[in-house]
């Protein structure tokens, strides 16, 4: 093994195998992927429908199609990965070091000493039991990505009459692949009065198979004790509570849930990163770099996604700058300076924004900021505001929580004495 790396990524989906790419392609830079699961690719290979590919490649591909672009890349400029690879901790050493400590079967327990880091672990679904869904534990109630996993990896269908709970993109495509294969999806609940996912999804996975979507509902009951029977579904008022007199019970056999995904950040609480309230993922600076020096964050790690394109991009931008955060340190002439920090501070609408501070000083000529609503909006504008001045103003058609949106910011049209820039929707 080599005594110190450049740049080490953990995980190697569709993140790690970006930022990985991008870190290789700059001079003089070594790079390393750490992979708990057996193959390259994350969630992308059990992703079988098409979608995938549109921005970055100009086509329309599978998930194992887009995956396999990104591992071909990695091949060709021979990056080392390290598969069935479980990373256990990320710590820094006197030295100023970060050092990672994995453990696989051929190695043993190994600790990894290297520049910098870049997290891209992904995230994960959010299980039952942090729902505090009432009734029994039956068979029968799966996570829709366990769902997808089954039916598209392994074979299995888990049910044939089916209740989906939560309108999210996962939710949304595996109502479409159930009923490909044979199952019958008898309705989507969703507990907010707009659906969580694409617009498109929407279209091509529910409207195109006659699948209601019941927005403002929720499951206020499981019938079954042995294998899910029924559940029951209730409208649910502005604070989100089940309305009496409007319960309705659906005779079915499965409950899948698609109620939000859950950055895997417990390697970052550990090292002591600071973690946004909002997206559960770490609060990062233009260059993506979150609290701590050296550390880098890419992907569905950092906040979730709606596209995997934007998750590459994103990913490319962490590994450049990675890379660049490698060469400083690899280089002692150069002296390390703490770069003042102004927040981007979402408001009037604007649910969270990346990054969530910006270092002028250390920006190019234009920044790329991402952003989701906190709720639906039509016809409006959005407005960025370097202190009190107002430096921009889009008019929007249309703004809703389920499709994350971007906006460039000028570094020429922030001031020298900058406190705060401020992003938020208004009426138009």
């Amino acid at each position: 093994m080599k005594k110190i790396y450049d740049v080490i990524v953990i995980g190697g989906g569709p993140a790690g195998l970006a930022a990985a790419v991008a870190v290789r392609q700059q001079p003089d830079t070594d790079v390393l992927i750490l992979e708990r699961d057996s193959e390259l690719g994350g969630i992308l290979n059990q992703c079988i429908h098409n979608g995938f590919g549109l921005h970055t490649f100009r086509e329309e591909l599978t998930g194992p199609e887009y995956a396999a672009r990104f591992i071909r890349q990695a091949q060709e400029l021979k990056i080392p990965c390290k598969l069935r690879t479980m990373v256990l901790d990320l710590s820094r050493t006197p030295e100023g070091l970060l050092l990672v400590t994995a453990m696989n079967r051929e190695d043993g327990l190994v600790q990894l000493p290297a520049r910098a880091v870049i997290l891209a672990m992904g995230c994960r679904e959010r299980p039952r039991g942090a729902l505090n869904l009432p009734g029994f534990r039956p068979a029968g109630i799966y996570t829709a990505g366990t769902a997808q996993r089954l039916v598209n990896m392994e074979g299995l269908l888990p049910g044939k009459e089916v209740v989906i709970l939560g309108s999210g993109d996962i939710g949304l495509i595996m109502a479409r692949r159930m009923t490909l294969e044979g199952a019958r999806v008898k309705a989507v609940a969703e507990l907010m009065p707009y659906s969580g996912g694409l617009q498109r999804n929407i279209v091509q996975c529910l409207e195109d198979f006659d699948i209601p979507l019941k927005l403002s509902h929720t499951v206020v009951d499981i019938q079954g004790k042995d294998r899910v029977t029924a559940v029951t579904l209730a409208q649910v008022g502005p604070e989100r509570k089940p309305i009496p007199g409007t319960e309705e019970t659906i005779p079915c056999d499965t409950l899948l849930l698609s109620c939000g995904l859950i950055p895997e950040n417990e390697l970052s609480s550990r090292l002591g990163v600071d973690l946004s309230p909002v997206t559960g993922g770490p609060q990062v600076n233009e260059s993506l770099e979150t609290s701590v020096p050296g550390v880098f964050a890419c992907g569905n790690v950092l906040h979730v996604h709606d596209l995997v394109d934007y998750v590459s991009e994103e990913a490319a931008r962490a590994g450049a700058q990675a890379a660049a955060y490698a060469r400083e340190q690899g280089n002692a002439s150069l002296p390390s300076a703490a770069v003042p920090a102004v927040p981007l501070i979402p408001a009037g609408g604007v649910r969270y924004t990346v990054p969530q501070l910006v270092r002028p000083a250390r920006m190019e000529d234009t920044l790329p900021v991402r952003f989701r609503a906190g709720r639906v909006f039509e016809n409006c504008l959005l407005s960025v505001w370097a202190d009190d001045v107002c430096i921009l103003r889009q008019p929007k058609r249309k703004l809703a929580p389920g499709e994350m949106q971007q906006f460039n910011l000028k570094k020429s049209a922030l001031p020298a004495d900058l406190k705060a820039i401020t992003v938020k929707v208004e009426e138009a």
